[in-house]
């Protein structure tokens, strides 16, 4: 068995992001031969993900990113088993890495992100590496992008949650978007408007503001046009335009969005949260 140098453990760590020991001994069972050696530490990963399988990935980095010009904007989630990795500079780097890539290649969806290559590798391939490097199940679990004239992103400190929203128009003050997308991460809407409420989702709030007025003594033939009344203290709380703004609950969103042109609107918006 021919000696294995120092410099060669490195390199393939380098290459491979696996542990000093894992690499020399990939390469003391493959004599020095560096295809072989990266073989079995991707046949480690596969091992490792296969053992894993069925373990819980809730912990994890959710990430957000604009294009350069501010017309695509995605948000991605990276899962892990523990907070611990969760804040690994290098699974974090991971997850970015993997976020640029949509970013320049603007993917349909999830499967069609996987499928790209990151290094020369298929993401999903990536990720079952990465599991043997890491030593804990990981997950790309979710994946949205929008366009339009101009796109604002937000992470939340601690990379748990990202919001994004997509304008009809450009030109305005880059601190409007990032005010916007932050409402959306601190109030969670449920949609743009009154009208993008879905017809089930106020059926539900019909019925249950029938039930709180009769619990509260209403006549049973006055409990529907009560419920129907409060439905707009609920679109008032749960749509974005019709939300008090948080820098400033005397307006609304809409309001906000106005003073700076009168077109001015959102056009899509995506939240997305670790249930941690």
């Amino acid at each position: 068995m021919s000696q294995i140098k120092a410099a060669d453990v490195a390199k393939l760590r380098k290459m491979t992001g696996a542990g000093m020991m894992d690499c020399k001994k990939a390469l003391s069972e493959t004599n020095g031969d560096f295809d072989e050696a990266i073989d079995i530490l991707r046949k480690k990963g596969q091992k490792l993900a296969s053992k894993r399988a069925d373990r819980e990935a809730s912990e994890g980095a959710v990430l957000a990113k604009t294009s350069d010009d501010n017309t695509y904007g995605a948000i991605l989630a990276l899962n892990c088993e523990t907070d611990f990795v969760a804040k690994n500079v290098d699974f974090v780097k991971f997850a970015q890495d993997i976020l640029d890539i949509a970013i320049k290649n603007k993917p349909a969806n999830l499967d069609a992100l996987k499928s790209l290559e990151i290094n020369g590798t298929k993401i999903e391939d990536e990720i079952v590496n990465q599991i043997g490097v890491i030593g804990e199940k990981l997950e790309l679990s979710y994946f949205e992008s929008v366009s339009d004239e101009f796109v604002s992103s937000y992470i939340h400190p601690g990379n748990k949650l990202a919001s994004m929203a997509a304008f009809n128009r450009a030109g305005f003050d880059e601190q409007v978007g990032k005010d916007v997308v932050m409402q959306i991460a601190a109030m969670n809407p449920i949609a743009i408007d009154k009208g993008d409420v879905t017809e089930e989702v106020v059926a539900k709030e019909i019925e249950i503001g029938k039930d709180q007025a009769i619990q509260e003594g209403k006549p049973a033939d006055l409990a529907e046009k009560i419920a129907k009344g409060r439905l707009n203290k609920f679109f008032k709380e749960n749509t974005l335009l019709n939300q008090q703004f948080v820098k400033d609950n005397k307006i609304s969103i809409k309001d906000y969005l106005t003073k700076i042109d009168k077109s001015l609107t959102v056009t899509v918006f995506k939240r997305y949260t670790l249930n941690v």
